[in-house]
């Protein structure tokens, strides 16, 4: 199936896929459909901003190069006071991690509002800063119930210096996520995305979309990170199929492939590349094998 590219909005992933998914998958007649990939054309790519920085200008901020970036996420979830998580947080940066992150569904619960979760994990950020001499930071998520409240968030987070925010993509939508990914671009924010969701699309091997289609949408909405699977660990990911579509998030042209699930040729015209983490399930034993799968250009957490 091919479209005119007359028939979509520049720089608009909603748009996107409310003209090719948005009433053809209710239709009575068919029993059920499943988007497999698509091909972006150079001429519709070049009307994103896509990612707010990529993964080279990642590596000069934090200047680390040559390996994997590692990262692990406070737990328990939900439940600890902002100090508490604060602490945890000093903690795990202090002991060596490049990264901490917060879940995806702590937002903003009466136990932790948001503005002092912000505060105590910045405040455990420059104390482990100064006690490594290295660049640390924590995913601040700035996931909101409304677009103005979720840049709030980020404001906030650049103003305590924060180098790093973070947006559930799917549950918030694609045009908050391009809305904040602009933000981040414009004022020097890293953005880790969270897939939340994604299996309520994807899972089902006859109906729905794959996965490749919901990375290659974020590429062009915006995101610096996004999680992808672990191959190794708790949540699901075949190999192959999974290092496919890590390559359609990192480099700049992809050849056909099928065997590894790459429908089309996707030349993304220079458009910044994306981190892929490595998220659910892992510990030390599957750094090996995560680093030979993934790479250096990964998030290993």
């Amino acid at each position: 199936v091919a479209y005119p590219l007359d028939l979509f909005e520049e720089g608009s992933v909603t748009n996107l896929f409310t003209s090719i998914v948005g009433n053809v998958f209710g239709f009575k007649a068919l029993r059920a459909l499943r988007l497999e990939d698509l091909r972006i054309p150079p001429s519709y790519s070049k009307t994103f901003q896509g990612p707010p920085h990529g993964i080279q200008v990642e590596r000069d901020k934090l200047n680390k190069y040559g390996r994997p970036l590692l990262g692990c996420t406070i737990k328990p979830k939900l439940g600890l006071s902002a100090k508490n998580y604060g602490r945890a947080v000093y903690e795990c940066l202090r002991g060596g991690l490049d990264f901490t992150k917060d879940d995806e569904n702590v937002n903003s619960q009466p136990f932790m509002r948001w503005r002092d979760r912000f505060l105590f994990c910045a405040e455990a950020i420059y104390k482990a800063q100064a006690e490594t001499g290295e660049i640390k930071g924590h995913y601040l998520n700035a996931t909101a119930g409304t677009c103005e409240e979720m840049i709030k968030r980020a404001v906030c987070a650049r103003e305590l210096g924060a180098p790093i925010v973070m947006h559930d993509y799917l549950t918030g939508g694609f045009t908050a996520n391009t809305s904040l990914a602009h933000y981040c671009r414009d004022n020097g924010l890293l953005l880790h995305i969270h897939r939340a969701m994604h299996a309520v699309i994807d899972r089902q091997k006859n109906h729905g979309m794959h996965f490749r289609v919901l990375a290659k949408a974020l590429r062009l909405s915006g995101g610096d990170h996004i999680h992808a699977g672990t191959v190794v660990g708790k949540l699901e990911g075949e190999r192959e199929i999974t290092l496919g579509f890590v390559d359609l998030l990192r480099d700049d042209f992809i050849e056909k492939d099928r065997s590894r699930g790459i429908y089309f040729t996707q030349d993304w015209v220079s458009l910044p590349g994306v981190l892929p983490v490595a998220s659910g399930g892992i510990h030390v034993w599957h750094m090996p094998a995560l680093t030979e799968i993934f790479g250096d250009d990964s998030v290993l957490q």
